[in-house]
Order: C-alpha cells, then sequence, then structure tokens
C-alpha cells in the first residue's frame, strides 16, 4: 500500500517521516543532508510506493513570509517537475519547531540527545505529517 511522506526543508537538513502503510500513523523516518536530498528521494521510491508528499510550509506568525519560504517553493516546483503523478501538500509549519522541541524534552530524551537537531528535524517532520492525516481524516 502506498504511504504519504512529510518533509521538513531547511537548508542543511531535511527531516523526513512516513506513514504506515494505512496511513493512519506518522512514523519519524530519517533526516538527509539537504543537498542529497533528489538523490535519497529517487532511491526510496524505486522501493517504496508513495501515494503523496506533504511538506511543511515555513511562514511567520503573521503570516507572511520567512527567508525560509522561497527555498521551500523552489522545493516543490522541484517535486512537481521531477514527480508529477505524485501530488504535494502543504502544511503551515509556524509553530512546528517549538512543538518539535516541546515533543522531545516531554518524552524523557536525555539533554544531550535532545541538542541533536536531527532528531527534533524528524520529529518535525512528524508533526507536520501527523497534522496532515488529521486533516485528511
Amino acid at each position: 500500500m502506498p504511504r504519504i511522506l512529510a518533509f521538513d526543508y531547511g537548508a542543511k537538513r531535511t527531516g523526513l517521516a512516513v506513514t504506515d502503510p494505512l496511513k493512519i500513523i506518522a512514523n519519524p523516518l530519517t533526516t538527509v543532508d539537504t543537498k542529497q536530498l533528489h538523490v535519497w528521494l529517487s532511491h526510496y521510491l524505486s522501493t517504496e510506493s508513495v501515494e503523496s508528499f506533504v511538506v511543511g510550509m515555513p511562514s511567520r506568525l503573521s503570516g507572511e513570509d520567512t527567508h525560509a519560504t522561497q527555498p521551500v517553493i523552489i522545493f516543490i516546483e522541484k517535486l512537481q517537475q521531477l514527480y508529477p503523478e505524485i501530488p504535494v501538500y502543504t502544511i503551515d509549519e509556524r509553530l512546528s519547531s517549538r512543538e518539535a522541541k516541546n515533543t522531545v524534552v516531554n518524552s524523557g530524551v536525555g539533554k544531550k540527545k535532545r541538542m541533536d537537531k536531527k532528531l527534533l528535524d524528524t520529529v518535525s517532520a512528524t508533526l507536520i505529517l501527523q497534522t496532515h492525516l488529521q486533516r485528511i481524516s
């Protein structure tokens, strides 16, 4: 069964999350160096079936674009160009980083592990995907 793949796109790293085959649960997947993201994605799609992509869209609390908005738009356009058969959805990620940090802190992860930004990226991607799942259910 095809899954849904979510991205917390960043200039250096991109956090990824994926649904279970029934598209009920969002699971953290990995963090990929953004420069290698398209190579990683091509390999992933050669082994896994994905029905849609979900990308976190950064904006300020006021709703205005941030410095990170334009690179995300370019990434989405590239996804649509490379994989026109896979729809791309966006989720407002204004508070996903703060939520991810709170989730990690509340999960009992040790202080040293909490400093790992890769962990925050995958948790953010998971929260983005969970928001999408709630929206479509």
